[in-house]
């Protein structure tokens, strides 16, 4: 591949994977089961540059690939309000990636698509959340691949072997203790295991915590948003959540059978205080926007929200991001119908706190999402609130922030 038997982008991607590796130490590289690359969002000339050279050279990804969110909804481009120009350059580095052999999947939860990987699968993931994912709810193995380094692990098809890729660097260095919670609500389990995220970020450092005492309700999508909440606070890229994931049976299995400290205890006092933080905003104050879906909605989401449109019409808009694979179920069964008559906007492709789509950011967005949240105030200047799913959805009717 070096000599360029597999044609020129194949052997500039091995020499940048050749070059990385030696950076963080690797000895040899490994094979990649598959990839998800991060860099099909718009930052700049240098990422559609990248991308163009690998083009023009006819490369072609060697595994299966998924990719991120772009800049724009290519299915409903008329959702976009921003610079035409910037719109146009992310269309455009978002159907280059496809032009190199990528699924245009375009989410940020490619866990949720037909291309789920296996437990023990080696992956060359980017995307924050996907990796803790990937990692902890699935037991595959990536490591914290950035945008560039993915797309070359996915045309030369190779990683580096080291960090999570390996069995000893995924035990448990410390935990995190959650009391007197275990039978709490469905709906409660969701801020629970946001609350746990953000401080397993913020006191874990990168070290992987065991997390013991979640609910008994948590589910998937529960720890979706808890990997997704920690690797916004933090450098997380996983966790084990015991009883609940599966290299995480037990807390002995967790952590090698070794004595780990407790860097948090949390019960509901401690819980409430964390998620209070997540907002900018006082109850009672005005909404402009409700925002869901971040990670992007899955189709279980979707199953409790859809129930909530009996409350319709809203008095501010209703924003749900969500991929093209939930999109075409919608479709199929009626619910995208469904939602929009409700005046409901589902964007695919990207999501609103990336990219100019919310009309109205005069005032307060309320989200049920911690990433969305944490990241919304820096990026599109506005003022959050954060609550449930049945919250947010309350608040959207009453156009104000209200809580069960």
């Amino acid at each position: 591949m070096l000599d360029g038997r597999h044609g020129a982008a194949a052997a500039d991607a091995l020499g940048l994977v050749l070059r990385f590796a030696g950076a963080v130490g690797a000895e040899r590289l490994i094979d990649c089961d598959q990839a998800h690359v991060d860099g099909c969002l718009y930052h700049g000339q240098a990422s559609l540059d990248f991308v163009e050279r690998f083009v023009a050279s006819r490369g072609r990804v060697r595994v299966p690939t998924t990719l991120n969110v772009g800049s724009v909804d290519l299915i409903h481009p008329e959702l976009y309000v921003g610079d035409p120009a910037l719109g146009a350059a992310g269309k455009r580095l978002m159907e280059a990636h496809v032009e190199l052999g990528c699924t245009p999947s375009f989410t940020c939860a490619p866990y949720q698509t037909l291309m789920r990987p296996k437990r023990g699968d080696q992956l060359a993931w980017a995307e924050s959340n996907a990796i803790v994912f990937a990692n902890s709810v699935i037991g595959a193995r990536t490591n914290r691949y950035g945008d560039f380094i993915d797309l070359a692990c996915a045309l030369a098809g190779r990683v580096p072997d080291y960090g999570l890729h390996r069995t000893d660097n995924r035990r448990a260095k410390v935990r995190v203790d959650i009391t007197g919670l275990e039978g709490a609500s469905a709906d409660e389990a969701g801020g629970i295991a946001v609350a746990a995220g953000l401080i397993v970020g913020r006191e874990c450092g990168d070290a992987i915590a065991a997390i013991t005492g979640l609910p008994a309700a948590t589910g998937e999508d529960d720890l979706k948003a808890l990997g997704a909440a920690a690797a916004s606070s933090g450098s997380v890229a996983m966790f084990h959540a015991v009883g609940l994931t599966p290299e995480a049976p037990d807390l002995e299995s967790a952590t090698g059978g070794i004595d780990v400290p407790v860097l948090a205890r949390l019960g509901k006092a401690e819980i409430a205080s964390v998620l209070a933080g997540l907002g900018t905003v006082k109850d009672g104050a005005p909404l402009t926007a409700v925002a869901l879906g971040t990670p992007h909605f899955s189709l279980t989401e979707f199953d409790r929200l859809i129930p909530m449109l009996d409350l319709a019409p809203f008095s501010v808009p209703v924003y749900v991001n969500t991929g093209r694979h939930e999109w075409e179920r919608l479709v199929a069964d009626g619910s995208a119908q469904r939602l929009e008559k409700a005046g409901v906007t589902v964007v695919v492709d990207t999501c609103t706190y990336v990219t100019a789509i919310i009309r109205d950011l005069s005032g307060a967005v309320m989200t049920n999402s911690g990433k969305w949240a944490y990241y919304a105030p820096g990026n599109l200047g506005i003022d959050v609130a954060f609550g449930t799913l049945a919250d947010t959805m309350q608040s959207a009717l009453a156009g104000r922030v209200v809580r069960a």
